[in-house]
């Protein structure tokens, strides 16, 4: 096999990845037998770490009885009992789940509801969507039309839909000016909100779309006090739908199942997708209020919308084996103390680093945010690309973590997010800051900082 072309498609066409082997609680195991922490559970997906036994075991049983029934005939007892682990106490009001392969779909299912709900209460006219900048909703077309990264979104954009339009983020760090309260911060927000609500006609806006803690695309941001309240308010006062997108944030990460808990406020629909299943099948899922589904079945009777691998039981049954494990080992309770000391940790080692100036997040998904200038939070040059040199540094160093450049608007600016499983010990969080410490540092000296 030495020296032989790979086949596949991979991320990189000039360089092939190396094979990851096996897995083993916080570790990958590579190839050549090197051990990588994995610090960031790959895009904030394995929030249970490798290879975990129960999960492995409920994956197993599934397969020596059932491993696909199309939804077009039956349905199968894994995702009658996720769902009802899910929603079947109707959190928020989100009363049923539709499970597809990840979050992408998630989202694009949720547009498509939030379209059908409409035409469904006799408002056909409602065909826009409100979402943010510097937000990020999935790579299909038309998540990708909802989400704000300019550098995903650019090469595609004449295939874009115009329903879609953008008001700034809630991102206080880029976002909030210098002589301004938080609560001014958010009042403007609000108001641009309201004023793009007013340019497009309200009665012509089916849905708000936005993410409750911001991942890939800015690193980890939490919105200010008092933000979703009010964007809630402005939908209900509208007649329009929230779309919270919890596919990175959501299922534990920040220290609740949802990260919309945290907020006071619930969604009409909500995608969740990367910690429902850890990683161990794909699988994600639209939620969506008892309200909305009602409509439909008194209406057409009918979610006009559909894949292959709808509620497959092979992901079901992952995903339910991550699930109860989550909730019988009160893991949600570990992922706040642990959250707090790999908080307590970033600060210690990056708070008075000159070359970061924000450390951010909630629970266990935390990010640093790297700036050529702390007092003007100007970001290094682009062309370095210093994101992609921290993750080769972290990973020489084995650890894998989750850099992104484009943090400030889609072109400038550098982070690393974190998101360690919720089994991670203090030694292992310890083990990834000391670790992350010597890639930045690394990756500042080889461009000259």
């Amino acid at each position: 096999m030495a020296g032989q072309k790979s086949r596949v498609l991979h991320r990189s066409l000039r360089e092939t990845p190396p094979k990851a082997i096996g897995g083993e609680g916080m570790w990958l195991i590579a190839e050549d037998g090197r051990r990588i922490l994995d610090a960031s559970g790959g895009a904030a997906v394995s929030c249970l770490g490798h290879q975990h036994p129960r999960v492995l075991e409920a994956m197993s049983r599934q397969a020596s009885k059932l491993a696909y029934a199309h939804t077009g005939f039956f349905s199968s007892e894994p995702a009658e009992a996720l769902a009802e682990h899910l929603v079947g106490e109707e959190p928020g009001g989100l009363a049923y789940a539709y499970f597809v392969s990840g979050g992408s779909e998630a989202i694009e299912a949720g547009i498509k509801l939030a379209r059908q709900y409409f035409i469904e209460r006799g408002e056909p006219q409602r065909q826009r969507f409100i979402a943010r900048r510097q937000s990020y909703h999935g790579n299909t077309l038309g998540a990708l039309a909802a989400g704000g990264n300019a550098w995903r979104r650019q090469p595609y954009a004449p295939l874009l839909s115009d329903a879609f339009s953008h008001v700034t983020p809630a991102f206080a760090y880029h976002e909030k000016r210098d002589n301004e309260s938080e609560p001014n911060f958010v009042a403007r927000l609000v108001a641009e909100l309201e004023a793009e609500f007013q340019r497009l006609g309200p009665d012509t806006v089916a849905a708000f779309v936005a993410e409750p803690v911001v991942g890939a695309t800015a690193g980890c941001v939490p919105a200010p006090e008092g933000y979703f309240r009010a964007v809630r308010d402005i939908c209900n006062r509208h007649g329009a739908l929230l779309i919270l997108d919890e596919v990175m944030c959501g299922m534990g990460r920040t220290g609740t199942l949802h990260a919309w808990e945290q907020e006071g406020i619930a969604p009409d629909i909500q995608a969740v997708a990367k910690g429902l299943g850890g990683g161990y099948q794909p699988i994600g899922a639209m939620l969506a209020s008892g309200a909305i589904i009602d409509t439909i079945r008194q209406g057409s009777g009918a979610f006009q919308h559909g894949h292959t691998y709808l509620a497959h039981p092979m992901a079901c049954a992952a995903a339910l084996g991550v699930q109860q494990l989550i909730s019988e080992e009160r893991l949600l309770d570990r992922v706040k103390v642990i959250g707090a000391h790999l908080e307590h940790r970033l600060t210690e080692r990056f708070g008075n680093h000159r070359h970061v100036g924000d450390i951010r997040g909630r629970g266990l998904f935390q990010a640093i945010e790297l700036v050529a200038d702390r007092a003007k939070r100007t970001p290094f040059d682009p062309a370095l690309k210093l994101n992609q040199r921290i993750k080769a540094a972290a990973f020489e160093g084995g650890l894998a973590c989750y850099p992104a450049g484009g943090t400030m608007d889609g072109r400038s600016g550098d982070h690393v997010l974190l998101a360690p499983p919720y089994i991670a010990a203090t030694e292992d969080i310890d083990m990834i800051v000391d670790r992350l410490g010597h890639a930045v540092d690394s990756a500042l000296k080889s461009v000259g900082h």
